[in-house]
């Protein structure tokens, strides 16, 4: 499910704003420097946003993405607490703030914000942005290294997104454990790619030992039945691609498909989804074809058909990253 239309408009309108002056050439140069840091395999131990330009490219090539990434695990997530609401929220690695923007449009109100982030530039420039936004004026930006030394305050919710990548094996666990001993909750949100989907599993491995329950996408708290090594679980989020989008990335398609893996934890007592799709759904003439994780900790495939009645409908109707079946009451 994409992010409210209001809260991507007011967050494109922000950014288009503050990165108007920035030259095209200088944008490209650093958004190819980030790309190629995005994909590689090597972790870094300085902050990967070194200038303003740096974060100005990062804002436009990667948080438009990301925000609705965050969101989408965010409304699986919400679907599975549908009586909480995080009274407070500490983004760790937040540097420009998409995170913060998600929550604030997954969940209505004003809460105690902190981002924490090694690269001052990042800080600022989310810092600027979040001004946009009424639910964030009162957030805080403070500087902090995102490792062994990393302290996180008793928090409702703690949000780690595109950060664990950045890490050495060691910090990462670190910080998960850290997130997890702070937290009522933990939703930590990675690239949808092999790697990605690796740096969850170990996480939500680790949260589970921090004894949290697995809310999404997983109907389960049990082991991932994916064989490692021949798939990899990851979803996709669609975003639409502004004018300023596009002139910094290339490319001339109004949107493009942000691929990502994701795990949502708490403490408290969840209810997840009977089951996830998994894979695109396959729509064939008087059937859909949906590719389920289920409770049972099992992959399997199920057929719906015309038979099915209101289930069909919905069935075509389906996205992947959804849960399976909908709610009774949803089907007419």
């Amino acid at each position: 499910m994409n992010a409210p239309a209001s809260a991507t408009d007011t967050l494109r309108t922000a950014l288009a704003g503050l990165l108007a002056g920035l030259p095209p050439k200088q944008a490209a140069q650093a958004v190819d420097r980030l790309i190629a840091n995005y994909r590689g395999r090597t972790p870094t131990h300085a902050p990967v946003l070194r200038d303003r330009s740096d974060v100005a490219a990062y804002a436009a090539y990667r948080m438009p993405a990301t925000f609705e990434a965050v969101c989408a695990a965010l409304d699986a997530f919400a679907d599975a607490v549908p009586e909480w609401t995080p009274a407070s929220h500490v983004d760790i690695g937040g540097g420009t703030g998409a995170a913060t923007w998600a929550v604030s449009a997954t969940w209505d109100g004003e809460r105690p914000v902190t981002v924490l982030d090694w690269a001052e530039p990042a800080l600022a420039l989310g810092r600027e942005i979040a001004a946009a936004n009424p639910a964030l004026k009162s957030a805080e930006w403070h500087r902090s290294r995102i490792g062994a030394a990393l302290t996180v305050e008793s928090t409702d919710l703690v949000t780690i997104s595109y950060v664990l990548g950045e890490l050495t094996e060691a910090d990462r666990a670190v910080v998960v454990d850290t997130a997890a001993a702070a937290a009522q909750a933990v939703v930590i949100v990675e690239p949808g790619t092999p790697d990605g989907y690796t740096r969850v599993i170990d996480a939500r491995d680790r949260l589970i030992a921090a004894g949290f329950h697995i809310a999404a996408p997983c109907p389960h708290s049990a082991a991932c039945p994916i064989v490692p090594g021949e798939d990899w679980c990851h979803f996709s989020a669609r975003v639409s691609r502004s004018s300023l989008h596009r002139q910094v990335k290339g490319g001339s398609l109004p949107y493009e498909d942000e691929k990502f893996s994701y795990v949502a934890a708490a403490r408290f007592p969840v209810a997840p989804a009977p089951s996830r799709v998994v894979r695109k759904p396959q729509i064939r003439k008087g059937q859909v074809l949906l590719d389920l994780c289920g409770p049972d900790h099992s992959l399997h495939r199920e057929t719906v058909t015309k038979r099915h009645g209101p289930l069909y409908k919905a069935a075509r109707d389906a996205e992947w990253g959804d849960g399976w079946p909908p709610p009774e009451d949803t089907l007419t």
